[in-house]
């Protein structure tokens, strides 16, 4: 269902609100480009800094003007249970066609609290919800033996994003969980690790920039043809290295945006924009790659 590649989306901002034309030109973009789906107000879309008004609009334009060409999996998670379920719901009357559930941030439940908090959210929603698993922002993983009892538990539950994982974390989800629950890595740079153990695909934050490359490597890896997707990993690897180590995510990817001149990379408090020097160093591999022109 989810396997392939699916881009999470920046938003952008024009005289600090959301600019929906240029959405819509993002949106297009990445279809034309054959992505499987689009995933918007992820932490890639600065869900945080939206008020509630602007994540259920970009979620409706997402659809809109997806117009059935993929998944639509909107960015619904909370650290609130209560305002998770608002939120998706919501979403699906807009037309998301699956939500992703992050982790609870900052209030770090236990992993029983994980498997309450999820399964509350499922119940409360016919979406195919897929979990996100980012213990670097949340503190707290989503265990292996939780994500085995919400797939047992939820039918609607069929996936999960993993993020600042290991190959080996998804050999343990894969030898756990059954072949119809798909894993999806959650960082462009681990995407032919894990689907060399077992993962579907990947929630890319390159694809913004490079859609048609990431649909390229992992539909290689898909067809086993490991030689083009080692190839294809190997060229863009710079990229994917500096979106993690150059500043904190979505800078990086609104700032290669930017200067490749598809956004306005604005971005909103408490995020501010990357320090000249790395910005600088930047470009530099976005020249290097040939994606200025």
């Amino acid at each position: 269902m989810f396997e392939g590649v699916h881009t999470a989306l920046v938003t952008p901002f024009k005289n600090g609100v959301v600019d929906e034309s240029t959405f819509q030109q993002l949106v297009d973009r990445q279809f034309d480009a054959d992505v499987q789906g689009i995933v918007p107000v992820g932490t890639t879309g600065e869900s945080p800094t939206l008020d509630t008004g602007e994540h259920i609009r970009v979620i409706e334009m997402a659809a809109q003007f997806a117009q059935g060409r993929g998944h639509v999996i909107a960015g619904t998670g909370a650290n609130s249970t209560k305002e998770a379920i608002q939120l998706t719901q919501a979403a699906e009357k807009v037309g998301a066609t699956a939500s992703l559930q992050v982790a609870p941030y900052y209030n770090k439940p236990s992993q029983e609290g994980l498997f309450q908090h999820f399964k509350a959210i499922a119940d409360q929603t016919s979406l195919k919800i897929v979990l996100y698993s980012i213990p670097g922002r949340c503190g707290i993983p989503i265990g292996v033996e939780t994500v085995v009892r919400l797939a047992e538990a939820c039918p609607n539950i069929v996936a999960i994003k993993e993020a600042g994982g290991t190959p080996e974390r998804v050999s343990e989800l894969d030898a756990a969980l059954t072949d119809d629950f798909e894993i999806l890595s959650g960082d462009d740079s681990l995407t032919l690790p894990f689907m060399s153990v077992g993962a579907r695909g990947v929630i890319s934050v390159a694809s913004n920039l490079i859609p048609a490359e990431m649909v390229s490597m992992v539909r290689a890896a898909q067809s086993g043809d490991w030689e083009h997707a080692l190839q294809v990993h190997r060229r863009f690897y710079p990229l994917f290295s500096a979106f993690l180590k150059l500043d904190t995510n979505p800078v990086p990817i609104k700032t290669a945006m930017g200067i490749a001149g598809f956004i306005d990379p604005a971005l909103r408090l408490p995020m501010v924009g990357m320090a000249p020097e790395k910005a600088a160093e930047l470009r530099a591999i976005l020249d290097r790659l040939d994606l200025l022109s």
